[in-house]
C-alpha cells in the first residue's frame, strides 16, 4: 500500500461544499463504461471540501451500479479530513441516511493521490479553478499518473448549487479527451452561463478567436433560434439547439444524454490555440 508523503502536493481550496452539488457529474460517472468494466473499482474524490458529504453522495450514486466499489476522499486540510471522518463515524452508527456499510474512507493527501491501488477514476471538482493557468497541466499529469491504465480523471467546475457544471475528461496519459457542459434546463435563460464555470484550462480562453468562444457563440445562437420550442419543454429546445449545431459541423458526442441537459465535444474541437 502506498503511504502519504509528509507534505501533500497542492494547497487547500476554499472548501465550499453543498449537498447534491455534484449530482450531475456523479450520474455521468455512474453511466460510464470505465466504471462497469473495472475489475476492482476505486474512485478518488480529490479535494472534497469542508465536509465529506459529496464523497458520501458519490459512493451512494455509484454503488447501485458497482456494489463492490471503494471511494476514497482526499483533502489537504487535516481539519477537513477529521471532520469527514466524524461524519463517517455517524454513518457507521446508522445515524444518517447513508448505508452504514458504505465503502468510503478519508485521508489527507493532494495531487500525489496515495491509494491502496491505482484508481479507476479521479474526480476533482472545483479544485483547479483556484489555481493559476500554468498549474493545470502539471496537476493533470500528476493525477493521471496515478490512474489505472484505462482510468480517467474528471476535472471541472460548477456553481454553488450544481445547476451549471462543466468538466474535462483526461486519460491516464494526461491527455484531455473531451469537454462536457451540463445544465439544469428548467429556467435556463442562456447556455452561455456555463462559460462562467469553465474548467481552469479554458476559463481564460473564452475570447474571440478561440474555439471555446466559437462553441458558446454557436450554442447561444441556436438556443435563441429554438426559442419557440420552449412551449413544449426546455429539453425539446435544448435538443433542437444541439441538433442544429451537429448539422453545422460540431462533432457532438453522446446524443443519448442531450435530454439531461448535457453536451459533450472532443477536446480537439475546443482546445486552446
Amino acid at each position: 500500500m502506498s503511504s502519504a508523503p509528509s507534505a501533500p502536493t497542492g494547497r487547500p481550496t476554499r472548501g465550499t461544499t453543498g449537498t447534491n452539488r455534484l449530482r450531475r457529474v456523479d450520474r455521468w460517472i455512474a453511466r460510464h463504461p470505465v466504471l462497469r468494466r473495472a475489475s476492482d473499482p476505486l474512485i478518488v474524490d480529490l479535494g472534497y471540501g469542508a465536509t465529506g458529504i459529496t464523497t458520501l453522495e458519490l459512493a451512494a450514486r455509484l454503488s447501485p451500479v458497482r456494489p463492490d466499489i471503494d471511494v476514497l476522499g482526499l483533502e489537504i486540510d487535516p481539519e477537513r479530513v477529521e471532520r469527514a471522518r466524524e461524519q463517517l463515524r455517524a454513518v457507521r452508527a446508522g445515524l444518517t441516511t447513508f448505508d452504514p456499510d458504505t465503502r468510503v474512507s478519508f485521508a489527507r493527501a493532494g495531487f500525489e493521490v496515495p491509494a491502496p491501488r491505482r484508481p479507476t477514476l479521479i474526480r476533482a471538482l472545483n479544485v483547479l479553478r483556484q489555481y493559476d493557468d500554468v498549474d493545470v497541466e502539471p496537476a493533470w499529469s500528476r493525477m493521471a499518473g496515478r490512474l489505472a491504465p484505462d482510468g480517467l480523471l474528471v476535472e471541472g467546475t460548477c456553481d454553488e448549487i450544481g445547476r451549471v457544471m462543466t468538466w474535462v475528461v483526461v486519460g491516464s496519459d494526461a491527455a484531455p479527451r473531451s469537454l462536457t457542459v451540463s445544465l439544469r434546463l428548467a429556467g435556463l435563460e442562456s447556455p452561455a452561463i456555463a462559460a462562467e464555470r469553465l474548467p481552469k484550462a479554458l476559463i481564460h480562453r473564452n475570447v474571440p478567436g478561440e474555439p471555446i468562444h466559437a462553441f458558446f457563440l454557436d450554442l447561444t445562437r441556436e438556443w435563441e433560434r429554438a426559442a419557440p420550442l420552449s412551449t413544449f419543454s426546455p429539453a425539446q429546445r435544448w435538443k433542437a439547439s444541439l441538433q442544429a449545431m451537429h448539422d453545422a459541423g460540431w462533432p457532438l458526442i453522446g446524443r443519448h444524454r442531450w435530454r439531461l441537459g448535457e453536451v459533450t465535444v472532443p477536446w480537439a474541437s475546443v482546445a486552446p490555440r
